[in-house]
């Protein structure tokens, strides 16, 4: 797997593909930027993989379309952009989340988390006070869904993956409805790491083919 980041206001005059240049033509200067600099984190990433440089043009919901062969995610919030790929031989799916590393806006917690996952929140705040666990949760379920959708395509709401996090920097999101088909075996879960550093909490979740 490939990782390709960018802080601040790196690669921010990179030019775009005249069909990428077109779906954000009229965008706010930021979202173009935004636009522009993760697919410079892609095409690096690909460079690395030994891909030619293509566009990288957004599918049904919004997923990005990679070349044949390869699977990939990527991600941006205020001040960071990052592009994760690999070899569709080599794992089955991919999705990555960044978001910035703060509480979470009065009222989303609840609009995107079960319960149990609540619950367990407050018992991983009493042990980490330092990390911000209900961003690290809505990162973690952006990252099942963008692992999710490319071996679905469909849907995956906030409350149908039930995501138990650990302290150490790992999660499981138990899916709580019936799971794609990957090697031939329907699976029931998604495994995730994540991290926190640089003012931004980060997820990944990566799905093999056996």
């Amino acid at each position: 797997m490939v990782t390709v980041e960018a802080y601040g206001h790196d690669d921010a005059d990179t030019p775009l593909f005249p069909e990428e240049a077109a779906l954000v033509a009229r965008a706010v200067a930021k979202r173009r930027r935004e636009f522009s600099v993760v697919r410079s984190c892609a095409r690096r990433a690909m460079e690395k993989l030994g891909v030619p440089p293509q566009p990288i043009l957004p599918g049904e919901r919004g997923a990005p379309g990679w070349p044949a062969g390869l699977a990939g995610s990527m991600t941006h919030c205020d001040g960071y952009c990052a592009a994760a790929l690999v070899r569709a031989a080599d794992l089955a799916s991919l999705g990555i989340d960044a978001e910035v590393h703060g509480p979470l806006p009065e009222g989303v917690l609840s609009a995107v988390a079960l319960p149990s996952e609540e619950e367990r929140l407050r018992r991983l705040a009493d042990r980490r006070p330092d990390v911000h666990f209900d961003r690290l949760l809505f990162s973690a379920k952006e990252s099942v869904y963008k692992a999710w959708f490319p071996l679905t395509g469909k849907w995956l709401d906030f409350m149908e993956a039930d995501i138990e996090l650990t302290a150490d920097g790992g999660f499981r999101a138990a899916l709580l409805v019936p799971g794609p088909l990957v090697g031939g075996r329907r699976i029931d879960h998604f495994d995730g790491r994540w991290t926190t550093e640089r003012g931004l909490v980060a997820t990944a979740v990566a799905v093999p083919h056996d």
